[in-house]
């Protein structure tokens, strides 16, 4: 099974194993046969958070070395393009073939990369964002961890 991991359970992995251990044994993204995947979008927004908040280099460089575990996916293909323009315009709820059954949503540019990346490579997200709670089961299973 594919699972993308939102940002957010990436810092859940680096920093909260309570929280990490509920994932695995529900979920086991790191599991044979299963391929853990993030968006390239959640290394520049870990890579953000590195710099604002001055992490030093030995954490940095256990950061990397986890994302480097993970299948990234690049914004460069098609596929991936065309699942962000579909899943923008059936947010705002202006796709036709597809109408919203809701009020509209604003969801953010790199929620809307890492939602595109779950579309796109059928995958189930993980995450603790309820901001793609509407796209549940309409274009993949959001699966949300609370805390």
């Amino acid at each position: 099974m594919n699972y993308v991991l939102d940002t957010n359970i990436i810092l859940i992995y680096l920093k909260d194993e309570k929280t990490k251990q509920i994932i695995e044994d529900s979920y086991g993204p790191f599991r044979a046969g299963n391929n853990p995947i993030i968006s390239i979008v959640t290394i520049a927004e870990i890579r953000a958070l590195a710099l604002k908040n001055h992490w030093g280099e030995r954490r940095i460089k256990i950061v990397e070395e986890f994302m480097n575990e993970l299948i990234v996916v690049d914004v460069r293909f098609n596929d991936l393009i065309n699942a962000y323009a579909e899943i923008d315009a059936y947010s705002q709820g202006k796709l036709t073939q597809k109408p919203l059954k809701m009020s509209p949503r604003n969801m953010g540019k790199n929620d809307l990369w890492i939602a595109a990346t779950s579309y796109a490579t059928k995958s189930t997200l993980i995450t603790t964002d309820k901001d793609f709670e509407h796209l549940d089961g309409n274009y993949f299973e959001v699966v949300i961890i609370e805390r």
